[in-house]
């Protein structure tokens, strides 16, 4: 499966979901206990190369119900916080 990225304010927005409950040698993917969601923020270089990468694990009292679900909450994050850098400064300059 493919996993579309996102351009907004020229970073390049990749939503990472991933099930809450990680799958063990030999058994099927278990979605039972829904997903858990980072983003990944590239600064792309004029050649189309990463400059500089940002993975943001979202915070998240309990699992997403369902992979949409955590993959437009990872994109909505990205946004919040793109956004909210002050004057100056970037996703990068923040811990």
């Amino acid at each position: 499966m493919a996993t579309a990225s996102y351009f907004y304010k020229g970073l390049q927005v990749w939503p990472l979901v991933y099930p809450r409950r990680p799958t063990k040698t030999g058994q099927a993917h278990n979605y039972d206990e829904g997903f858990d969601a980072a983003v990944r923020i590239d600064e792309l270089q004029k050649d189309g190369s990463s400059a500089r990468s940002r993975v943001l694990v979202l915070p998240a009292d309990r699992a997403f119900a369902n992979g949409g679900d955590a993959r437009r909450a990872s994109v909505a994050f990205a946004r919040r916080m793109i956004d909210d850098c002050a004057p100056g400064q970037t996703v990068w300059d923040g811990a």
